[in-house]
């Protein structure tokens, strides 16, 4: 067989998606030009690797071997890249990173702090669900991962770096607007505005609700911390975010937290990778930034701007 790199980075993302429309916009290509490649691959295969059964395509039997080694060859020329950078040093290289939505209130913010210190490097960021993120860190994908809590069965590399409380807010004209040490009870008669299921805030909001035998009242179910700042705002009911997505809103005075007993619910940012990958020396340089700097940078920045 006489195949190319170029072809088994094509197949790789089609066969990973499923879909030639997603592998045309993952590798900035036309759809045209994602057909031809897999097309050169089959004929010199000599095998049909994907059939398509409706509107959905699936691998064949050869395409599933032929997965396997585009997944590896792939992989060893990550390690390859992995370690010519660091032959170069942290100066030069190339950072994939992967972050939760909420995540990216604060990390183009370090991110830019760092590429001042290393103006030679390139950054590719990549902003997503949880489910997303635990599937890139299962397939060895990206360098690092910024995110909430993680998972207890994943074999994973974890620190924690920053607090990430969890508030209640409400628009500044709610009846609760004004109290002090609300009754966490008293929640029972709200109707809130929630993440959808499976995001790491849902998740630890259901639990601490549930640890304190209190009934969540949902009212609706919004995929993005901004859509759920402006319902609240057109007061459809109180929200669960981040204290992280909220300084805008606070400094102009559209929304409020809520002074609630037993908030706000403190929980940490993590950065982790899988155990046992090697990291860049880019990488390795900017896990330990977050380590060690991320927090006070914040909080100066915070402090500055209130």
């Amino acid at each position: 067989m006489h195949l190319t790199l170029r072809q088994l980075q094509v197949f790789e993302a089609t066969a990973r998606l499923l879909s030639f429309r997603k592998a045309a916009e993952e590798l900035h290509l036309s759809q045209p030009a994602v057909s031809m490649q897999i097309k050169q691959l089959e004929e010199n295969v000599g095998l049909p690797l994907f059939e398509k059964l409706g509107k959905q395509i699936y691998l064949t039997e050869a395409g599933r071997e032929i997965y396997h080694y585009s997944r590896t060859i792939g992989q060893l020329l990550g390690e390859a890249d992995t370690v010519i950078d660091g032959l170069k040093g942290a100066h030069q290289g190339r950072l994939t990173i992967a972050v939760a939505s909420t995540a990216n209130y604060f990390v183009p913010t370090l991110l830019g702090v760092f590429h001042e210190r290393f103006p030679g490097i390139t950054v590719s960021l990549d902003v997503t669900n949880r489910e997303t993120l635990l599937q890139q860190l299962t397939e060895n994908v990206v360098d690092l991962v910024v995110m909430g809590q993680p998972p207890k069965t994943a074999d994973l590399n974890a620190g924690a770096f920053m607090e990430n409380p969890l508030v209640i807010v409400a628009p500044p004209d709610h009846p609760l607007a004004t109290q002090s040490n609300i009754p966490f009870k008293r929640l029972e008669d709200e109707v809130f505005l929630t993440r959808e299921r499976g995001s790491g805030t849902r998740s630890a909001i259901e639990r601490f609700f549930n640890q304190h035998d209190v009934q969540l009242t949902t009212g609706m179910e919004i995929a993005s911390n901004e859509a759920i700042k402006q319902s609240v705002r057109a007061g459809l009911g109180l929200g669960l975010l981040s204290r992280d997505t909220l300084d805008m809103e606070l400094a102009l005075d559209k929304l409020v937290i809520l002074d609630v007993e037993d908030f706000p619910i403190v929980r940490h940012w993590y950065v982790m990778h899988r155990k046992g990958k090697r990291l860049s020396v880019v990488a390795q340089a900017f896990k330990q930034f977050l380590l060690e700097e991320a927090n006070d940078l914040l909080h100066k920045a915070v402090a500055h701007t209130s």
